[in-house]
């Protein structure tokens, strides 16, 4: 590792302490699903909150939901929606803008209003 410069070794560190912290909630989250969820059951089983109906097995229900959504999101998604995902995609956005700004300035070259010297000369001169 001491091969690689200063930059590099702080790119990689904020990476590993950014996934670690999203493990670290993702660990809590499902600590506090499991109080949470021992919460309801005595709430409607033992303390008689609504005891005719089980609504305590709904609200578990949707919460198993959105910890199942963070789980996905920080095992599954992440890995193919993060980082190198990002920098693919905007490379083929890039590129993509490359290609039509191309096309108009052959379609403008062969009208004969365009002049990428011109342009170029402009340019430089409001610098």
């Amino acid at each position: 590792m001491s091969n690689l410069d200063p930059s590099e070794i702080h790119q990689t560190y904020e990476k590993a302490r950014l996934r670690t912290k999203q493990k670290r909630r993702l660990y809590y989250h499902f600590m506090l699903f499991l109080v949470g969820s021992v919460f309801f059951i005595v709430l409607n089983k033992y303390m008689n909150i609504f005891p005719e109906k089980d609504w305590f097995f709904w609200a578990i229900m949707i919460w198993l939901f959105f910890l199942i959504i963070h789980t996905l999101n920080v095992f599954v998604f992440n890995r193919f929606f993060g980082e190198e995902w990002e920098r693919v995609e905007t490379e083929k956005l890039i590129k993509k803008h490359q290609k039509k700004v191309e096309k108009l300035e052959v379609k403008l070259e062969q009208k004969g209003t365009f002049n990428p010297e011109s342009t170029e000369n402009s340019k430089e001169s409001t610098m």
